[in-house]
């Protein structure tokens, strides 16, 4: 039988860092000219994962010129080695280290994309103006529970949501709106929206619960 309090100390026990991992970090937690140098490696590999990554977004169905994509993907290594080296303390080893700081270039990546392809488009922020819902070739009996359904949500939105989780919530589930590009819109930050986002879910959740249209966590499993 195996100790639970000898599993949980070897699940906290610092994972052993492989010989380059540790050689990327003493450079970079480092001073002079040898982190200088560093930084430079680690700028290099975060222009090749971002624009690996923008080929492979972009590749066919994009009219991205080469000279703007090579901006992109400098402007977002700037940012990625700007949150690695902010972030150093977070490795933990699990993965190798260029494998860990890739993300920061690949997620940043995605990130500059969603902006540019909302670039001098109107986000519609009007709550009343929501997206007709598509036919799904239900029966009549699923297609009026669905719109009851449908009545009883923007029902809620509009009097359980403050106005500002209203905005937020019909902006990015309804419009399905980049989180990203309303951050940027509402000078704000992705973490207030998915936090106003997490909030106004509650909200509508509890709302459908006490109108019976969705049943308790926990209830109808055996039905």
């Amino acid at each position: 039988m195996v100790d639970p309090s000898r599993a949980a100390a070897e699940a906290d026990a610092p994972v052993a860092l492989d010989v380059e991992s540790r050689h990327w970090l003493g450079a970079l937690r480092g001073n002079g000219a040898a982190r200088d140098d560093a930084i430079l490696r680690l700028h290099e590999l975060m222009v090749r994962a971002a624009r690996f990554e923008i080929h492979r977004r972009t590749r066919g169905v994009s009219d991205l010129a080469a000279e703007e994509a090579d901006i992109l993907a400098l402007e977002t290594a700037d940012d990625a080695v700007v949150a690695v080296l902010a972030r150093l303390d977070d490795f933990r080893g699990e993965s190798r280290f260029t494998t860990w700081a890739y993300k920061f270039a690949l997620l940043g990546a995605g990130v500059r994309l969603r902006r540019r392809a909302w670039r001098g488009r109107e986000v519609p922020l009007d709550h009343n103006d929501w997206p007709l819902l598509a036919d799904t070739g239900a029966s009549p009996a699923e297609e009026a529970e669905t719109y009851a359904l449908l009545g009883e949500l923007r029902t809620a939105v509009e009097e359980v949501l403050t106005p500002h989780q209203r905005e937020v919530f019909v902006t990015l589930i309804g419009h399905g709106v980049p989180i990203d590009v309303l951050a940027e819109r509402l000078s704000t930050t992705r973490s207030a929206l998915y936090k106003t986002l997490h909030d106004a879910r509650r909200k509508l959740r509890a709302h459908l619960v006490e109108a019976g249209f969705i049943p308790l966590a926990g209830e109808g499993a055996d039905r």
